[in-house]
């Protein structure tokens, strides 16, 4: 088979694994307040990251700015379809997603306008040097930052709404997989990367929040699809034999990659001072991604080629449950659950997705030093389960571009974050 063949036809490369926090490959770690609670945010206006959660409740939050960072920490394993062949290991690499926001307003005025970055999708994988699945990835390494203006108005004392505008100011991809072809002399096999840069998206989210009494808060948000594009990114293949060199010359692709809508809806209860109770429910529009298609520029016998790799997301929900504790009037103590349904279908699992359903624990803690600083701290520990696909399933769906076998992964991400209320 020709050297395009193989590259065309071997399953296109741009997507991230399973983010921690939520479905397909987003990554839900913004505000640590939030994070402790279980990933609770839609029904509350505890900090700025409100104006992420539900740009509504942002008129009731308290102004100030924050700034707080994760490391996650994932183990991903998997076993081949032979179980005898044992288990494959990545070589696990730990990310670094971050969030910072900055409200202002009077104190008891109505309004609020505040802005904010964070990194909602996004990872990093490195599968073990010679694993089952090289021709179909290696490594990959997904970046995206997201930035937003918020604007929120509270109409009466117990009714809001509030709206933002996000944009992707960061988009990195660089992806990588070896060709099942080899140069005279040499024991590697082919390899390709594909690093690229996204154009800027705007977006948006929406949020109204109602307060009927102190103890009960109930928020609706909606955050809008956005279209990560790639329009000249930049092919290098390496380790082609001298026969198959002239066989595929692109150097450039395009390729757009979308980012789902999320539709959320939260409720807070306070049946103490002390004590604050939440929950909240997602719907993630995955369904819009049914293909990954590139183009590949500026070669390929003069014109340009297509490749194309089903995807055939569905739509996932998420439920959330979290509550907080004021020990003393300057520590707070927090936990939640959640459980996550995958976006991912039986029999479409791809190396850089191993998406499943998981079911998480969150933890964290508050100090206060005097009525402005502060700095919050929290814990989640996210296990997926087993996700498994055979050949036979593969080729009945017309997905033998990836490997067949089991995937387990876990991710641990610790986090900590600093504020000050103006």
């Amino acid at each position: 088979m020709q050297v395009k063949s193989l590259l065309l036809t071997g399953g296109a490369l741009l997507a991230a694994s399973s983010g921690a926090f939520a479905s397909g490959f987003q990554v839900g770690l913004t505000g640590a307040k939030n994070v402790g609670m279980g990933g609770t945010g839609t029904g509350l206006y505890l900090d700025q990251a409100s104006q992420f959660f539900n740009p509504g409740a942002f008129a009731f939050a308290p102004t100030g700015f924050q700034i707080g960072g994760n490391m996650a920490i994932p183990r991903i394993s998997f076993r081949p379809g032979d179980a005898d062949q044992g288990q494959r290991t990545l070589q696990n690499t730990n990310v670094f997603p971050f969030s910072g926001f900055i409200g202002f307003g009077p104190k008891e005025g109505k309004w609020r306008v505040g802005a904010g970055v964070y990194t909602p999708f996004g990872s990093e994988l490195h599968y073990a040097q010679g694993w089952e699945g090289r021709y179909s990835l290696t490594d990959i390494n997904l970046r995206s930052v997201m930035a937003q203006a918020t604007v929120a108005y509270a109409i009466t004392p117990q009714f809001s709404i509030g709206g933002g505008v996000t944009t992707l100011v960061l988009g990195d991809v660089d992806l990588q997989r070896d060709i099942p072809v080899q140069a005279q002399g040499s024991t590697a096999p082919a390899h390709a990367q594909l690093t690229g840069k996204a154009e800027h998206k705007v977006g948006y989210n929406l949020g109204v929040m109602f307060k009927p009494s102190d103890k009960l808060s109930v928020g609706i948000s909606y955050r809008s699809a956005v279209n990560a594009h790639v329009t000249d990114g930049d092919v290098k293949v390496t380790g082609l034999p001298a026969s198959a060199a002239g066989s595929f010359t692109a150097t450039k692709f395009d390729v757009t990659l979308p980012l789902p809508d999320v539709y959320s809806f939260g409720v807070g209860v306070r049946p103490t001072d002390k004590l604050l109770l939440a929950f909240d429910a997602n719907l993630v529009g995955w369904s819009r991604y049914q293909s990954l298609d590139f183009r590949y520029l500026n070669g390929v016998l003069g014109g340009n080629a297509l490749s194309s790799s089903k995807r055939q997301y569905q739509d996932a929900l998420a439920f959330r449950i979290g509550g907080q504790y004021k020990v003393t009037d300057n520590f707070t103590v927090r936990a939640g659950t959640f459980y996550d349904f995958s976006a991912v279908r039986d029999g479409f699992v791809t190396p850089e997705t191993p998406d499943a359903d998981r079911i998480g624990v969150t933890a964290g803690l508050g100090y206060t030093f005097g009525e402005r600083f502060g700095i919050d701290a929290s814990f989640l520990f996210e296990d997926f389960m087993k996700r498994s696909q055979s050949q036979d399933d593969l080729i009945s769906n017309g997905t033998a571009d990836r490997v067949a076998g089991t995937y387990k992964t876990t991710i641990y991400v610790p986090g900590v974050q600093l504020y000050v209320k103006f």
